[in-house]
């Protein structure tokens, strides 16, 4: 058990869990609970992405999502790379394609983000392609243009306990 990560709980309290440190971050970008939320007073803007969502309001081009998406995340001391290549290697030779994410969140997460009137399966093989090139395990596509942005979040997880 001491082989696993020492981790701070909402409530204070400090502990070990087995729960891997990407979906420890998913949960941080995800169900974050805002700073007024910790001292107790209430905030019902308790996810960094609902926060862009109900401020920003659908419509308006992925570029504007993700800048917000990142500042909120900075905000939170999280490392964030925008617009990250992705190189293609076959047969050992590097290929820059321009494949480019979004977001990269502490080296573990990829944010994928859409403002589209509907997600296709394209999009999530996209998020799929971009993960297993980069090594990684947690992708997240995130579609703005939706009413409940609940409705806009895929969490694509590859070999991560839940």
């Amino acid at each position: 058990m001491s082989g696993n990560p020492l981790v701070r709980f909402d409530e204070g309290r400090v502990g070990r869990t087995s729960v891997s440190p990407s979906l420890l971050l998913y949960r941080e970008i995800i169900l974050a609970r805002s700073d007024r939320e910790r001292r107790g007073q209430p905030d019902r803007r308790c996810s960094l992405v609902y926060r862009v969502h109900t401020t920003l309001g659908p419509g308006l081009l992925e570029s504007v999502y993700q800048a917000s998406l990142a500042y909120e995340l900075e905000k939170r001391g999280m490392r964030v790379t925008r617009q990250q290549a992705i190189p293609v290697v076959y047969e050992a030779v590097r290929i820059d394609t321009g494949f480019y994410v979004d977001l990269v969140v502490e080296n573990q997460v990829i944010v994928e983000i859409k403002a589209v009137e509907a997600v296709a399966p394209v999009h999530k093989k996209q998020l799929l392609t971009y993960w297993k090139l980069a090594d990684k395990r947690l992708g997240l596509l995130i579609n703005f243009n939706v009413t409940l942005i609940k409705a806009g979040i895929t969490r694509v997880v590859n070999g991560l306990k839940e």
